[in-house]
């Protein structure tokens, strides 16, 4: 009888910590008209034209949009290609690579294990990845070899440093300082996504050696943090950060188009990462990347900071249970008032936007930034990812807003800004 005793004690272990109920229930996204939830369908309409003229003027090649307002969808429209060179249409349930997109996913898995006591936010990192030791700051640097000195730092990584990208670690490939690309290549940093046969530990613990920016604490510096939080949620809940997310966080809110590595059985509606070359879309190359790595290579590295793919309408539904402060579909996936800290400005005046600040999942629109116009009410959440993806949520006004493309290199896109002021202007109560 033990072993079927503690078979049972495990499995129901797990099917806790899968989601808590909450006696809160609000229903799971569908579809429903304009005019139910006060939003113009003339003006839905003006938005669709310039979607449309977008992709006709050749600015991009495919879009997939989504608008949501009290939890009913409004607008989910697609156009053009998801792959011009086979002519392949572009479909509303489309998988894009939403790169950074996926760290407020990650860091809401942080304030999941966070609400269960298992650290504090201003912990050093150190005391659960004993690798980062002492902190140091670079110091001087050789162009020819990449050597360099270092100095002490006056304090050391916390959680909430790396939560919020004022831990003083850079972002390698594509850091601003390119004395950090290269002690990271040196250093073989993986920065993003990859299709090579190492895992976030592996990386991290690489990571942990090398020089920082800054002090912690003491600027906002874009970093890969959110990478080091995906080992460190490894090391806390003694699970896979791929399995975590999938029982903590997609399977409780219904999110089954989102996974670090594709099934094999959505490999078709991946989008392409497109550029354009002498006029004309093509697949975007081989550069420090494979853009195949959904699909293709070791699938071992979960990237906390860039690595998920995703649909418009999973990434909705995430968006929608923060607007549903936290709960959605009877899942109880963070307390009201975990998400309120995690609306919270986190880093002061550190963070540069003037008319947002930095929490820590989102960047937040303030009082300046709503009344500059254009970006939502006050409160408003966004971010977006490095294959022109963007979002933002208007808890005010209970609006999503969802603009999924897939390209790299120059493109004349003005849709990012254009959609966003002109979904707030689809309201009409």
């Amino acid at each position: 009888m033990k072993p079927i005793i503690l078979f049972f004690a495990v499995f129901f272990q797990i099917a806790a910590a899968a989601q808590s109920t909450s006696i809160k229930f609000s229903p799971p996204l569908a579809k429903a008209t304009p005019e139910s939830v006060a939003i113009s369908s003339e003006r839905l309409a003006l938005i669709d034209d310039m979607l449309e003229k977008a992709v006709s003027n050749e600015d991009l090649p495919g879009i997939v949009a989504l608008i949501a307002r009290n939890g009913k969808i409004v607008f989910h429209n697609a156009y053009g290609m998801a792959d011009n060179t086979s002519a392949k249409a572009m479909e509303n349930d489309a998988i894009f690579r939403i790169a950074s997109q996926t760290k407020a996913i990650t860091s809401t898995a942080v304030m999941i294990l966070w609400e269960e006591g298992k650290f504090r936010l201003d912990d050093r990192i150190s005391a659960y990845i004993p690798e980062f030791g002492e902190a140091h700051i670079l110091d001087t640097f050789n162009e020819e070899d990449s050597t360099y000195t270092v100095t002490p730092a006056s304090d050391q990584i916390t959680i909430r440093d790396l939560i919020t990208h004022t831990s003083g670690i850079g972002y390698g490939v594509i850091d601003g300082d390119n004395r950090f690309k290269k002690i990271y290549a040196k250093a073989g940093i993986t920065d993003l996504f990859t299709t090579e046969n190492i895992s976030i530990e592996e990386s991290v613990k690489k990571l942990a050696r090398l020089p920082l920016h800054h002090n912690p604490g003491d600027k906002f510096t874009y970093s890969e943090g959110l990478d080091v939080l995906g080992y460190f949620i490894e090391v806390v809940s003694g699970m896979p950060f791929d399995k975590f997310l999938r029982t903590r966080i997609f399977e409780p809110l219904g999110m089954d188009d989102t996974w670090f590595y594709l099934p094999r059985n959505k490999h078709n509606r991946l989008v392409t990462v497109q550029r354009k070359v002498e006029g004309k879309w093509e697949k975007y190359p081989i550069t420090f990347y494979d853009t195949d790595y959904p699909k293709t290579g070791a699938k071992r590295f979960f990237s906390g900071g860039a690595g998920l793919s995703s649909t418009a309408k999973d990434y909705a539904t995430f968006l929608q249970m923060y607007l549903n402060q936290g709960e959605l579909n009877g899942k109880r996936i963070l307390s009201r008032t975990t998400v309120q800290s995690i609306m919270g400005n986190q880093v002061g005046d550190l963070f540069s936007n003037g008319g947002k600040f930095y929490g820590l999942a989102f960047g937040v629109v303030t009082a300046k930034g709503q009344d500059s116009g254009g970006e939502g009410s006050i409160g408003t959440f966004d971010w977006g990812g490095y294959f022109n993806t963007q979002y933002f949520a208007d808890p005010k006004e209970g609006i999503i807003g969802i603009l999924m493309k897939q390209t790299q290199g120059p493109v004349n896109d003005q849709t990012g800004w254009k959609f966003r002021q002109m979904v707030g202007a689809a309201i009409d109560d």
